[in-house]
């Protein structure tokens, strides 16, 4: 039998025996990701943000919305009944970075997708003391009249194709046209917009005809926050039991 009391007050030994435990440890933690394709188990139904999606969370991100609006809803009994299911991992796998979040000055908006209507968005984005007398947000009239860039669009396809994110050649070359489309359901490339990116809301967001908003690409996001998956088949409480 090992005598510990030895290792114990020899701290040399102590040392070289916690070196070689966590040694062990890790390796046997770190050498799966060598050769596992994704640590994410894919879910039908996620898929890349359409190029105004995206350029809604860019400025979503830009307006420090993150600081006080996790994406993350926790396997807890409180979280599921006030927000619905709990966040899969794979729901986050396009994003760079993710908005998990650790701060809920304001609820949690993983699950904040077609919960609400346009106009209720374009009031909250305007003045949220309208909706929500008791909120501390800020109001950001300013996005219903800044055009939203669509010049560099592609350039931020490309960045994320780069990091695994799949679009295809073809998205990118379009990434313009389909930002238009988007906010504009009679737009000629309407349908081809719902086409490559299935599940997307095709319409006017900011309910102003013209050029998309930002405002308008800002919606286009939190509408389709929780929405990709179907939950319908999953069971919210398999966890909590």
């Amino acid at each position: 039998m090992f005598d510990h009391g030895k290792l114990e007050r020899n701290s040399i030994l102590l040392v070289i025996g916690i070196l070689v435990v966590v040694s062990i440890g890790g390796i046997i933690e770190i050498a799966p990701l060598f050769y596992l394709e994704s640590t994410i188990e894919k879910v039908k139904g996620v898929r890349p943000y359409t190029p105004l999606e995206l350029a809604g969370r860019n400025i979503y991100i830009r307006e420090g919305c993150y600081n006080c609006h996790s994406q993350m809803v926790r396997p807890f009994r409180d979280e599921l009944e006030r927000y619905g299911h709990y966040s899969l991992a794979a729901e986050s796998m396009y994003d760079h970075p993710f908005q998990w979040g650790s701060k809920r000055t304001g609820p949690d908006l993983a699950r904040v997708g077609g919960k609400y209507s346009d106009e209720w968005h374009r009031a909250h984005m305007h003045d949220p003391r309208s909706l929500v007398p008791e909120s501390v947000m800020p109001g950001y009239p300013f996005l219903a009249e800044n055009e939203v860039r669509s010049f560099d669009i592609a350039d931020h396809l490309k960045a994320n194709k780069a990091i695994g994110v799949p679009y295809t050649t073809e998205m990118i070359e379009v990434a313009v046209t389909d930002m238009m489309a988007q906010a504009d359901p009679d737009h000629d490339g309407a349908d081809a917009v719902a086409e490559r990116y299935p599940g997307a809301n095709v319409r006017d967001f900011d309910g102003k005809p013209g050029n998309p908003t930002e405002l308008d690409a800002l919606i286009a996001y939190l509408q389709v926050l929780g929405t990709m998956v179907d939950f319908s088949s999953y069971n919210a409480d398999e966890n909590l039991r």
